[in-house]
């Protein structure tokens, strides 16, 4: 007798999710999961330790953060001031605010209370939170253990250990603190490792985290969506700027994320951006969290044209139908490239991705093409100008060089640098200041979420 056909596109309701958390999912218009949902939803809330792989923009937070609601909500426990059942860890402020916003969203129904704690914000209300009930904790791990050092959080308590883009993580050089957290908690617990791409040394942190994990990947490694048209411009570094102003007039591009090497260059392009009449602010680890925050909100509901980052500061960033990313220089790691498209193409929208490219980044482009396996376009702007001088260095700013690349293959990935922004320090004594983000609890009950999950009514 042959087996029944599993339906390739179940809807919400067969995923054996509370009503609260139904009716979350109904107030934000999504009816049918994404594959990592369909997939990944099940699998926690048997209980079991999952390893999963998929792109940025698939719906991962939603896959993990729905399940998680329900477990928790499903076995209330009298709460103790500070001690989370659930921890979630992740690279960067802006994820964790994401991730914390999925939390509000899909949890609003529920008596459950989450926080968050990021690094570059007063610590002071982070303090005060703690001092109550929190069911959620989502943090970066040096704040994470700012606050073990400070005795000011209990994390013997925790059911639930959830490690948010692992991948990003290692790259920013966060094992160590990782390891340090884990040695803090019950080793009887629920694991949830989520990544982009199941590297090697992602398998291997696995293998010493997860107790027979099962394992999603909805995605081919290291693929670029395919629902991002991909182009190239082959651009002089020194004339890069005046091009990308070129291009967004030409195309009226009105919401446009810009990629940059580093901080200054970020700023120096936004500056350039400005005086071009082009609206344009920067976001980087050297920005105050205020500043990231304000200029994010900006360009999410359409007063900022262009937002100009560094790949640091970009994850976590989660908008719904972003149309156009630009690589203003290309990554040093071919993998980067990868994790910066998928900024768009996302909930099955189309997007762009432009990259413009210098003489000296031709082999970073050919490392690229080789890694996601196909070639990008090469496209020609018939109606700009290039000076004669372009193909020259002369006049250019010592941060717009690119360095020479070594002989027989692409620059090493730099570890090391950029800094985190929220490396474990000593923090400030209990008392005073300001009120800052990264701190207060949220009881459930704020506006629906931008981030990903499944497909709206009607599209």
């Amino acid at each position: 007798m042959p087996s029944p056909l599993v339906n390739p596109s179940p809807a919400f309701a067969d995923l054996g999710l509370s009503a609260p958390l139904q009716r979350a999912i109904q107030d934000a218009g999504y009816v049918t999961p994404t594959p990592i949902q369909a997939q990944a939803i099940p699998l926690v809330l048997a209980g079991g330790d999952l390893l999963a792989a998929a792109q940025t923009g698939t719906g991962k937070t939603a896959g993990f953060t729905l399940p998680i609601l329900h477990r928790l909500s499903a076995k209330p426990l009298t709460p103790k001031p500070g001690r989370p059942r659930c921890l979630i860890l992740v690279p960067t402020r802006e994820l964790a605010a994401q991730v914390e916003e999925s939390v509000q969203t899909y949890g609003k129904h529920l008596a459950l209370v989450s926080m968050v704690m990021f690094g570059g914000v007063n610590i002071n209300p982070q303090y005060k939170a703690l001092k109550g009930r929190v069911d959620i904790l989502v943090a970066t791990p040096g704040r994470l253990l700012d606050h073990v050092g400070q005795k000011t959080v209990d994390l013997s308590g925790v059911e639930i250990l959830v490690l948010d883009e692992a991948d990003r993580m290692l790259d920013m050089g966060f094992i160590r603190d990782i390891r340090k957290v884990i040695g803090l908690i019950p080793k009887q617990r629920q694991t949830l490792l989520f990544s982009a791409t199941f590297s090697e040394e992602i398998r291997t942190l696995a293998n010493t985290l997860l107790n027979n994990p099962g394992t999603v990947e909805v995605a081919r490694r290291n693929t670029a969506s395919e629902l991002v048209e991909q182009s190239v411009h082959l651009v002089p570094q020194g004339h890069k700027k005046e091009f990308l102003a070129h291009l967004i007039r030409h195309h009226n591009w009105q919401q446009v994320l810009v990629f940059t090497r580093t901080k200054h260059g970020a700023n120096k392009l936004a500056e350039k951006l400005i005086k071009d009449r082009i609206p344009a602010a920067a976001i980087h680890g050297n920005k105050s969290q205020a500043a990231r925050t304000r200029a994010l909100a900006q360009f999410k509901d359409g007063t900022l044209q262009v937002l100009v980052a560094t790949d640091i500061a970009a994850r976590g960033i989660d908008i719904d139908q972003l149309p156009q990313v630009v690589n203003f220089e290309l990554p040093n790691v071919p993998e980067d490239y990868v994790h910066r498209i998928g900024r768009t193409g996302r909930a099955g929208s189309v997007g762009a991705a432009v990259s413009l490219v210098d003489n000296e980044e031709m082999g970073y482009l050919k490392d690229i093409e080789r890694l996601i396996k196909r070639s990008i376009a090469r496209v020609v702007v018939e109606d700009f100008v290039m000076p004669e001088t372009a193909a020259s260095h002369l006049g250019m700013d010592d941060e717009d060089r690119r360095p020479p690349r070594p002989a027989g293959g692409r620059n090493p990935p730099n570890r090391s640098a950029p800094r985190r922004a929220d490396a474990p320090r000593k923090p400030p004594a209990p008392g005073g200041g300001k009120p800052a983000r990264g701190g207060a609890p949220v009881r459930h009950g704020a506006r629906p979420s931008a981030a990903l999950l499944g497909t709206k009514k009607g599209s």
